[in-house]
């Protein structure tokens, strides 16, 4: 199997590992939408073959990934409940994947707030469409504000 995001893809810097983790959390989410069940099937060998020689990466993206799963049904209901006239269904894959995961990490880990929404950010305007980044945006800083 050939990794999937290549060593120029990855970022440089003092938290750029941790970007790596979100945008492998990511991709597994993204997966499993599509494919249900997938992401129990693939996610270990996924990590590790994302994740070569990092283990506290690796046990970053599977926190997010495994604390994301755990908490899906809460984390719909907040992003349902904040998202006003945009279902869960009518949001992009894209969108409602990175969303979940930001939202996971803003409300059930100690990243700093302002990095979990910038991290986001990031991720839709790399994977989504030209408005992704403003309406992931929006929805976690309500979420930041209101539930926090």
């Amino acid at each position: 199997m050939e990794t999937i995001n290549l060593p120029q893809d990855r970022p440089a810097g003092k938290y750029a590992n941790r970007k790596l983790a979100r945008t492998v959390a990511f991709q597994l989410f993204y997966q499993e939408d599509l494919n249900p069940g997938s992401r129990k099937q693939f996610a270990e060998s996924f990590l590790k073959q994302e994740l070569p020689d990092y283990e506290p990466l690796m046990r970053f993206a599977e926190t997010l990934v495994n604390g994301t799963a755990e908490k899906k049904e809460k984390i719909d209901a907040i992003l349902a409940g904040i998202a006003q006239h945009w279902s869960l269904s009518r949001m992009s894959v894209i969108d409602r994947n990175i969303l979940r995961i930001a939202v996971y990490e803003l409300l059930f880990m100690d990243t700093p707030k302002e990095v979990v929404i910038n991290e986001a950010v990031e991720l839709a305007k790399k994977f989504g469409t030209e408005h992704s980044a403003a309406f992931v945006n929006g929805i976690l800083n309500n979420i930041n504000h209101e539930t926090i």
